[in-house]
């Protein structure tokens, strides 16, 4: 089993470990009950105690490696390390497109894939964003939504943040999928996982650096912030996948 994988599932067991569920208000006040249920998050007192070990973690430890990444490695080296870590998901990317039943998405990953992967020097850069195969994203958790699953309710799960139950199997899923997990045994192969796992934290952490250090100075509440800003963003994307039917045979109009 991949390093990724027992890290996943030791985050899903601990949340299961400290399950606390949030009382309900008074059903006789309607204005607490609709934001109880626009929360959606019946474990917030769990939640919130994750979510300030996560942060002390991130204080102490991940903020001040992104910060000197940031500082210290020159941008160019950072868009190559971004493109590498792009290119080694691809994989995972097209199964999920191909599975959601997009094909123009899944052709733009598949030629994302052959193109940087060999014009693009190992996927050190990027040739084919400009040849008209643009990068996005795509996961499992993604591809349950396009299915018709619900999102469930709002989890916050040890090292990797916010989430839902669907969101949470599908990275499950993803790391099960990630050639990385099952092309080999060995020290070298471990140590490859630990380097990508740790490059995709750090890389990532750094390009939210000043987003992060603004909500903590600004925001009221930082847990409910990131929350609302979480599942916002994350159901905007799923809305864009769905919408996106190129490619797909569209039905013939009803006759008059």
């Amino acid at each position: 089993m991949g390093v990724a994988v027992r890290t996943w599932l030791s985050a899903v067991l601990m949340v299961g470990a400290l399950a606390a569920c949030a009382t309900p208000p008074d059903p006789s006040d309607p204005d607490a009950v609709a934001d109880y249920k626009a929360a959606n998050d019946p474990l917030e007192p769990t939640n919130r105690v994750i979510y300030e070990i996560n942060d002390g973690l991130d204080v102490v430890i991940l903020r001040p490696l992104a910060l000197a990444y940031r500082n210290v490695v020159p941008a160019p080296a950072q868009q190559g390390v971004r493109n590498v870590l792009d290119n080694l998901a691809s994989p995972v990317v097209l199964a999920n497109d191909m599975m959601q039943g997009k094909p123009k998405r899944a052709g733009d990953t598949f030629m994302r894939l052959i193109v940087n992967t060999t014009l693009g020097v190992g996927g050190l850069f990027d040739p084919a964003t400009g040849m008209g195969w643009p990068k996005h994203s795509s996961d499992f958790g993604m591809t349950l939504a396009v299915w018709g699953a619900g999102e469930g309710p709002y989890l916050f799960l040890p090292v990797f943040g916010p989430s839902n139950p669907r969101d949470a199997l599908g990275r499950g899923a993803d790391m099960a999928m990630d050639p990385f997990t099952w092309i080999g045994k060995g020290r070298t192969v471990e140590a490859l996982g630990y380097a990508r796992t740790g490059a995709n934290a750090v890389d990532t952490r750094s390009r939210f650096l000043d987003d992060v250090d603004r909500m903590r100075a600004q925001a009221l509440d930082p847990y409910a912030t990131l929350r609302s800003l979480y599942r916002q963003n994350r159901q905007s994307t799923i809305d864009a996948v769905i919408a996106d039917d190129r490619g797909t045979a569209k039905a013939a109009p009803a006759p008059r």
